[in-house]
């Protein structure tokens, strides 16, 4: 977001374009830098909030300048730029790219358009929320189709774990990922894409499903699940038509060959058979991990400050593997 003043110009600037003002041509270090100090240190976000205070009072903001300011200061516009800002639609790729990736033309642009806008965009801006929660929806229909039909012998016991592991978040974030669909995305919440870089450079240690060992940003698997949701009402609610799209970005789907249980589940079943007694230690608060230990012997350790649950799911897959490799030991010295 930008803030322009400037010949009765106080309103928010959207991408170069001041609503209710005029178009500023001259950059925001050049303006700056020939207005009066006093204003350079004035003008600044907390400049609409003031603007809000002076109209409860029937002060307009436009008025008090003119009692302050000479005509001579407000010559040129001064435009400055949200630190905040991450993109505007100038700097992004053009969304026909997508339905390259995709391989659906819409017919309806505005909805692909928003398939990819965040709500931090603009203020009220029409956002990716309602398609998402569309195509959230027909995605898990559309998946519960597919396998029901390709696995008639499986039980819902394992239709349902399946069907998770192949729409769950760190699933539909990593197809996000694979086609750079961020880049798409307008938006103005720096945060998102470095997110997206951690998450991308986690993968590296982490390149299948890691069901529950790292943190995928909620905003990748919404950019799928909007993008499905916007070709399923373009499509006339087609779930044919939806399915084809789906189905090539979801590759590799996850088979029933591929499913594991969670990470703490794992080591409380190897546990159980051993007849090992397991105790996690909480650690989180001070240090950002767990510890796990098994028969009172440290067996594995956890460490992930952003979210408690991912520490505490690394420290049972750290045990698990620990208490597996004395097993296949102990058996490979048994024969």
């Amino acid at each position: 977001m930008k803030y322009c003043i400037g010949e009765r110009n106080y309103l928010p600037q959207y991408n170069n374009k001041i609503i209710g003002g005029r178009l500023s041509h001259r950059s925001a270090k050049a303006a700056m830098a020939s207005s009066p100090s006093w204003l350079q240190s004035f003008v600044s976000p907390g400049l609409i909030a003031l603007s809000k205070r002076l109209r409860i009072h029937g002060l307009p903001l436009v008025n008090v300048f003119n009692d302050m300011i000479s005509k001579d200061d407000l010559r040129s516009p001064i435009v400055v730029e949200d630190d905040d800002a991450s993109c505007s639609m100038e700097s992004l790729p053009s969304l026909e790219e997508v339905e390259k990736i995709i391989g659906y033309s819409f017919k309806n642009q505005s909805l692909l358009q928003q398939a990819f806008t965040h709500q931090s965009y603009q203020h009220k801006c029409e956002s990716y929320e309602r398609l998402e929660f569309v195509g959230d929806s027909v995605l898990n229909l559309l998946i519960t189709r597919q396998q029901f039909n390709m696995y008639p012998n499986l039980p819902p016991g394992m239709l349902s774990p399946l069907r998770s592991a192949n729409v769950d978040t760190e699933k539909l974030a990593r197809v996000a990922i694979k086609y750079d669909l961020l880049k798409y995305l307008r938006h103005n919440n720096r945060k998102l894409s470095q997110q997206a870089k951690g998450f991308h450079k986690a993968l590296s240690k982490y390149p299948f499903h890691s069901y529950g060992l790292i943190d995928p940003p909620k905003v990748l698997a919404d950019i799928v699940e909007s993008t499905i949701g916007a070709v399923y009402i373009d499509s006339n609610s087609s779930m044919d038509i939806t399915w084809e799209v789906a189905k090539d970005l979801l590759q590799p789907m996850i088979t029933p060959e591929m499913i594991q249980e969670n990470p703490i589940k794992k080591l409380q079943e190897i546990c159980q058979k051993q007849r090992l007694k397991v105790r996690f230690k909480d650690l989180w608060l001070k240090k950002g991990t767990f510890e796990v230990y098994v028969d009172d012997q440290l067996r594995g350790k956890g460490e992930y400050r952003a979210k408690k649950e991912i520490a505490l799911n690394r420290a049972a897959n750290d045990a698990y593997n620990d208490i597996a490799r004395s097993i296949c030991i102990e058996n490979e010295t048994g024969k």
